[in-house]
């Protein structure tokens, strides 16, 4: 059986989240409170905040920080990583100190880091950073140590420079590390940045949700939370999944074959 075989039909990717929706409706409308809008009382106050030109402005400034946080955390933790993976002398000088940033909340080093430099973008993004950087690191160090012995010589016969070596032998044996640091390093660099943004930035997706909860609008946090949502999600439907296709396709017995 192939593997496009064994994939569920389109349809089944949206059977849970209608569900999901039509539950809250009925939850909504049953309750009748504030405190649960109903799924139309949130596109009303999503479409007032885009109208006026909110939306936008405050989606921007988290989606800018979120991308340089990334590329940040992303570029410093798979340098570490692949040091930590390749030296048995660096792991075991560095991974005390990697554990330690692991177990450290980020609600602490969000704290530290505006009470170190101030209410600034830069603290904010380091914050970020500090928080992500670990996790990738340990990714990519597993990566790394995974490495087949067998393609490392092979590259040393040929006498691979240390660019052929890292494209040709390792990229792509980390990619599918590289991509689960990337999908986590999504899914958590967002979250922080909302936190960061809540505690002590003027713009942002965090800011208003902050704003929002001083007057407990639960519509217009319900609208940012799922606007952004939505963006990410889009982020993985249109980058991120057709790359990792393309970077796995030659995996698949009828492409290999054809």
């Amino acid at each position: 059986m192939t593997a496009r075989a064994c994939q569920p039909a389109a349809w089944s990717y949206w059977v849970v989240l209608p569900a999901c929706i039509l539950l809250w409706a009925v939850i909504a409308a049953t309750l009748q409170t504030p405190l649960l809008p109903s799924p139309g009382e949130v596109i009303v106050a999503l479409r007032s905040e885009a109208t006026n030109g909110q939306l936008w402005f405050h989606l921007a400034a988290t989606l800018a920080r979120v991308t340089v946080a990334f590329v940040l955390a992303m570029a410093i933790g798979t340098a570490i990583g692949l040091a930590m993976g390749r030296s048995t002398r660096t792991n075991a000088l560095f991974d005390p100190l990697l554990v330690v940033l692991l177990n450290l909340p980020a609600l602490v080093t969000i704290i530290l880091m505006y009470v170190w430099f101030g209410l600034v973008e830069v603290a904010a993004v380091l914050a970020v950073v500090v928080n992500k950087v670990p996790n990738v690191a340990v990714t990519v160090r597993e990566g790394a140590r995974s490495l087949d012995p067998k393609l490392e010589s092979m590259a040393t016969v040929y006498r691979f420079t240390r660019w052929q070596r890292f494209r040709e032998v390792w990229l792509p044996q980390l990619f599918p590390y590289l991509m689960a640091a990337t999908r986590g390093g999504l899914a958590l660099i967002w979250k922080i940045v909302l936190v960061v943004e809540l505690l002590g930035r003027s713009s942002g997706v965090g800011f208003k949700l902050h704003l929002a909860f001083q007057v407990f609008d639960v519509a217009t946090i319900l609208a940012y939370s799922l606007a952004f949502i939505a963006i990410v999600q889009l982020i993985e439907l249109a980058l991120l999944q057709p790359l990792e296709r393309r970077a796995t396709r030659w995996r698949q017995p009828e492409t290999a074959h054809a």
